[in-house]
């Protein structure tokens, strides 16, 4: 496995299989999202966007593009599709007037769950098999490795 790594990317340092196991799976993930975008109809970027608004709250679309990597006239493209598509809302802060902030709608929510709940389910029950020191294990060896993949974004 690291040997079919490193034949590809001379001068990439011996790595332990988990290491490789790990960027296999970050890379199943990124095919899941793509997959999981063409079913919901719509582009990863527009699914990411739903996600965060979804788990992180409303954002304007400025925070919005900073989060996406994309510029923020991009942003608006994607804002605007979305927002015809009736996935997210614009709605003016009761405070600030100019200030407009994004939220993603029910539909949304639910265009994503019927989605993703297979997935989600299937992930689900290979977790629930594992024993109480695997669990453990895998929290914490995935908390570790989200801490260093943020670190290494910065």
């Amino acid at each position: 496995m690291v040997e079919d790594l490193q034949a590809k990317m001379p001068g990439l340092p011996d790595l332990d299989d988990a290491t490789v196991a790990v960027r296999d799976f970050i890379g199943a993930s990124r095919d899941l999202v793509v997959r999981m975008a063409r079913v919901m109809g719509m582009n990863a970027n527009d699914m990411a966007a739903i996600a965060m608004l979804t788990f992180e709250g409303a954002m304007g679309s400025t925070e919005l593009a900073g989060r996406l990597g994309i510029s923020t006239a991009s942003a608006t493209a994607l804002v605007d599709r979305l927002e015809s598509g009736g996935m997210i809302e614009r709605v003016r802060d009761t405070h600030d007037r100019r200030r407009v902030t994004l939220t993603e709608t029910g539909a949304a929510r639910a265009t994503s769950l019927e989605a993703w709940l297979p997935a989600i389910m299937r992930m689900d029950e290979i977790c629930r098999t594992l024993s109480e020191s695997e669990r453990a294990f895998t929290i914490d060896l995935l908390a570790r490795l989200q801490t260093a993949m943020d670190a290494a974004a910065r």
